[in-house]
């Protein structure tokens, strides 16, 4: 990870972490507000590829935008195993930083210049970085691609 993050010229902190129930127990723990933990969710598209989407905590992927976004009519969340395949992280610590292959990300537009804190491809662990940065060594598309979370 670290390795990863250097040689993108990413300046990342990594901060063990107790394990979270909830959004806003994590959010507790590490001092921040529950919108500065940034979830990357992989995509899956028709064609068997995928994309990182970087959504901020207390919003969801809006599907419609994210599809107008990438230009085609169809992706869905893959399957746990799937993701695993794809990213070399298991669900919950998935981050595009060191990622096994280098998929395209799409950030959501909130974040634009924040810190926040992400996966940090070990359960455990969370690492915090600029967005602004993430974004620009990443060649991020950013854009409104996600609503508000409805409460379970």
């Amino acid at each position: 990870m670290r390795d990863a993050a250097a040689a993108r010229g990413l300046d990342i902190e990594l901060r063990e972490r107790p394990e979270a129930g909830s959004l806003h127990e994590a959010a507790a723990l590490l001092g921040i507000e529950p919108s500065g933990i940034v979830k990357t969710l992989v995509v899956k598209r028709a064609d068997d590829t995928y994309l990182f989407a970087l959504v901020p905590g207390g919003r969801s992927i809006s599907w419609p935008k994210l599809r107008a976004v990438v230009g085609v009519n169809k992706l869905r969340m893959p399957e746990p195993e799937l993701a695993l395949a794809a990213t070399g992280y298991e669900r919950g610590t998935i981050v595009p930083i060191g990622s096994s292959s280098d998929w395209p990300v799409f950030a959501d537009e909130s974040i634009v210049g924040k810190r926040v804190a992400m996966g940090a491809g070990s359960h455990g662990y969370s690492l915090f970085v600029n967005a602004d940065d993430l974004i620009s060594a990443y060649d991020a598309t950013v854009a409104d691609i996600t609503v508000p979370e409805t409460p379970r």
